[in-house]
């Protein structure tokens, strides 16, 4: 049977809310996040310096959506029922039964908090069990140890590195790492990540 396209649907769980990106985050993802140089270190756009500028990083991801390349998602956290970041899904091919999770970044103030794994928790859950994905991978810079280190405790495996793969928003070119989970290790991975964030 052949997996489903992912669509702009809203995801909830314990921590978080998962709802379609659109132009209302944006007073949200500003005050929540700013322009902070770790934040934005490997992010593929310039640092923003204004509510205006990050509202122009939002209509690029709003026109991927538009486009039909991307399903984006605004982090909403229900303990402040505010926007704390941005997560989504590429690169989806039915036939394949592949989605990418990606352009995940977050306020620093959610950092080490449940937010990442609730949120990575709800995508996986609807890649796997929803759409029937057979592979959902994840792409970062090489040198982002913060982002491979989040994406291999959510059981993840590392499949290489490929080098001079794109430019980093300085003009630099930059080795991304590939990861990936597969259907046949879900429920593992399902079954750890429920009980860390029961855990707190």
């Amino acid at each position: 049977m052949t997996a489903k396209l992912p669509e702009p649907v809203t995801l909830t769980g314990r921590h978080v809310r998962l709802e379609p990106l659109d132009r209302g985050h944006l007073a949200d993802l500003w005050a929540n996040v700013g322009p902070d140089p770790d934040v934005w270190r490997w992010i593929p756009f310039a640092e923003p310096t204004s509510e205006a500028e990050l509202g122009s990083i939002l209509d690029v991801r709003l026109g991927e959506v538009a486009a039909g390349t991307a399903v984006k998602f605004a982090v909403i956290d229900l303990t402040s029922g505010r926007a704390v970041g941005i997560t989504g899904f590429y690169d989806f091919r039915a036939e394949d039964e592949l989605v990418e999770i990606g352009g995940t970044w977050y306020a620093r103030s959610v950092w080490r908090t449940p937010v990442n794994t609730a949120s990575k928790l709800l995508l996986l859950t609807y890649a796997f069990e929803e759409l029937g994905m057979g592979r959902v991978m994840w792409k970062t810079d090489a040198l982002n140890d913060r982002s491979r280190n989040a994406i291999q405790r959510l059981g993840a495996q590392y499949e290489g590195t490929h080098r001079r793969e794109k430019r980093r928003a300085n003009g630099v070119w930059r080795d991304t790492a590939y990861f990936s989970m597969l259907r046949d290790e879900w429920p593992a991975a399902r079954e750890r990540l429920t009980g860390r964030l029961a855990a707190g």
